[in-house]
């Protein structure tokens, strides 16, 4: 599936069976709390906290695609074309980034 294809589905899937977007506040408050959702299993997974009797049975894939679909929801109400965004946004690090990574002598 392509990004545009994927802001496609999920706004089709808005008008469907979410009756409309929510508010672009609401959705950020939402992106905030899903991306603590991830930061939730991140830090058990592979930091030093311990896993809790509630975080049994969610996966990072999960929480990652809830992350994905919400900022899909915010390109779409706010006129954003991920794809576009992406290509400049990559190109703009390509000429800022490729030479100070590479001398980054902590990525060595």
């Amino acid at each position: 599936m392509t990004i545009a294809e994927a802001q496609a589905i999920v706004d089709k899937w808005i008008k469907e069976n979410g009756v409309r977007y929510f508010n672009e506040l609401t959705n950020m408050a939402i992106l905030t709390e899903e991306v603590g959702e991830v930061a939730r299993i991140i830090s058990r997974q592979y930091g030093e906290q311990s896993f809790k009797k509630s975080d049994e049975g969610k996966q990072l894939g999960d929480e990652l695609a809830d992350v994905l679909f919400v900022l899909i929801c915010l390109a779409n109400q706010t006129g954003v074309n991920l794809t576009e965004a992406l290509e400049k946004n990559l190109h703009k690090k390509t000429e800022r980034d490729s030479e100070r990574h590479k001398q980054n002598e902590k990525l060595k």
